[in-house]
């Protein structure tokens, strides 16, 4: 009997422990910039959807400007550049490149490595994807969202997730590169090679890089 018992806990732990990869690697982003660039309303003009992409890598900075522009920190209470209904925050960002996947860390403004391999490929459908040197896939933490109805939690997810990627759109038009939102992407698939527990949810997935040819 309590071998049974033992070997059921070593099946829970190691099970528990593919769903949530954890860090080997934090990478400190230098602090964004949030002075400057192009006005607001220049921006909302130059907004767009491009699906022509460079493979062209974005440098640090613009890694930094662009995570904090889409869910950093932007007061000392720990609210975000984005609005959180009842503030779960529920969302993470998870970054696809060619060098590996990461995690945004918002309170440490930091991309968290969480694994080496190239999952582009698992990034979205479209032929675009693979090219462009940033893919951004937004999961939804429903256990953050606990005291909503079920029919809650899909709707602020749906809401919350429209004002980060906004946000990634403004940035982009006022940095000059090319992004699209996308929810052309396997979620089961992308759950799977993300190794996400059962209450995350990939909601949608946003490409990012310099406008192609």
């Amino acid at each position: 009997m309590k071998l049974k018992i033992f070997i059921t806990l070593l099946i829970f732990v190691f099970g528990y422990s593919e769903m949530n990869a954890q860090p080997f690697e934090t990478i400190k982003l230098p602090a964004p910039q949030k002075t400057g660039g192009m006005s607001l309303m220049e921006a909302l003009a130059n907004r767009q959807s491009q699906r022509s992409f460079s493979s062209k890598e974005l440098s640090q900075q613009q890694m930094s400007n662009l995570l904090w522009a889409a869910y950093g920190v932007n007061r000392p209470n720990g609210y975000r550049t984005a609005p959180s209904a009842r503030t779960a925050h529920e969302f993470d960002i998870y970054i696809i490149k060619n060098d590996g996947w990461y995690v945004y860390d918002a309170e440490q403004h930091a991309m968290l490595k969480m694994g080496n391999e190239n999952l582009q490929e698992h990034a979205g459908t479209q032929d675009f994807v693979q090219t462009a040197p940033v893919n951004l896939v937004f999961v939804a933490d429903m256990d953050k969202m606990a005291s909503f109805s079920e029919e809650m939690q899909v709707f602020y997810s749906a809401t919350d997730v429209g004002y980060i990627s906004q946000n990634v759109y403004l940035y982009c038009a006022a940095e000059g590169l090319a992004t699209i939102v996308r929810g052309q992407i396997d979620k089961a698939k992308a759950k799977e090679v993300l190794k996400l527990r059962p209450n995350q949810q990939v909601i949608l997935a946003q490409t990012v890089g310099y406008p192609g040819e």
